[in-house]
């Protein structure tokens, strides 16, 4: 498997994490804005990610590759929300929100990576 497919396929999964868990909030307005709110930025850098992949310059594919990593630290922020909140169990947040950390810090990296060659 290529380096992008496991990316790939590790932001799929993300996403997967994101909807069950966003399945999880009271239906009460906290509970329906932060669901909104994450199912929205933390499912969207799976398919950005895709589009990246198949980006028609190098320019491209750094801008979208931007897009991803602002998706990624959006969900941070309100997994961190809903964390800190209480709104649902820590130890079903942490785990989802260590992940979107790990792969807010490979996309990074990958871009410092790209925008570093000329």
């Amino acid at each position: 498997m290529a380096k992008g497919d496991d990316i790939q396929d590790r932001l799929i999964d993300f996403s997967v994490k994101i909807i069950k868990l966003c399945g999880q909030f009271e239906r009460e307005p906290s509970g329906t804005h932060l669901s909104g709110q994450l199912l929205r930025s933390g499912t969207s850098p799976a398919s950005n990610y895709g589009e990246a992949r198949g980006a028609e310059s190098r320019k491209d594919f750094v801008h979208k590759l931007g897009v991803v990593q602002k998706e990624l630290n959006e969900s941070i922020i309100w997994l961190e929300i809903t964390k800190r909140s209480e709104l649902l169990p820590s130890e079903i947040v942490s785990p989802v929100l260590d992940e979107c950390n790990q792969l807010a810090k490979i996309i990074g990296s990958s871009l410092k990576t790209v925008k570093g060659r000329r």
